[in-house]
């Protein structure tokens, strides 16, 4: 599997690309700027992209905007996002396409090789990975402004928050220890009450979830 990887600090991206080959990823280009960024995405076809928000020459939303801008030229392409804060505005950017792929994670994640390697191939299937703080600071905005997340109980926002990262039903019910039948009926009505359509398509859901729940900021 092919990477691009983007990291402005030296350290970091060497031991990002140490940990992504000890895992037998093929590093195709690691960069540190914007602009080898787009070349490295443009020329060589990555079959995934983990990418810094913050990069040079701007040191603002670089990464995003290169990556965001890849995945116009080539729907779909399967993007992680580094970022050292929670940053809502960046998490609902990248889903906004709908196109799948997607993640989004704080950099402390990257230290825990397991978590991190895990997240990577979950984009790079076309599948979403997003950080527990991110969502869990989306569910506690929604929940206190009064729209429909209020009426979820709460078994049902612990398991919207682990679809939310990308969890399929049987990976949440192993984590909540019930039956996989339990949490096929929390995940209908969790959609029956937000007015989503249900879908099978666990990324597709994800990303309608959290479009909701990031919608009208």
């Amino acid at each position: 599997m092919r990477v691009v990887l983007a990291e402005d600090l030296f350290l970091l991206r060497d031991g990002l690309v140490r940990m992504l080959e000890a895992f037998d990823f093929e590093i195709a280009a690691a960069v540190g700027s914007g602009p080898e960024l787009t070349r490295a995405l443009a020329e060589l076809a990555p079959d995934v992209a983990v990418v810094d928000v913050r990069l040079p020459p701007s040191h603002t939303d670089e990464g995003l905007q290169c990556a965001l801008a890849a995945r116009r030229a080539r729907p779909g392409l399967p993007v992680l996002v580094l970022s050292q804060h929670v940053e809502q505005l960046y998490a609902r950017e990248l889903l906004a396409d709908g196109a799948g792929g997607v993640g989004y994670l704080l950099k402390d994640r990257v230290f825990d090789a397991e978590q991190f390697i895990d997240a990577v191939r979950r984009v790079a299937a076309g599948g979403t990975a997003m950080d527990p703080q991110v969502i869990q600071q989306l569910l506690a905005r929604r929940q206190g402004d009064g729209r429909p997340l209020g009426r979820l109980t709460p078994r049902e926002l612990e398991v919207l928050e682990l679809m939310a990262q990308g969890r399929s039903n049987a990976a949440i019910a192993g984590q909540l220890v019930v039956t996989e039948r339990a949490i096929a009926k929390h995940t209908s009505n969790i959609f029956q009450k937000l007015g989503l359509d249900v879908s099978d398509d666990d990324n597709r859901r994800v990303l309608a979830v959290l479009a909701y729940l990031d919608q009208g900021r």
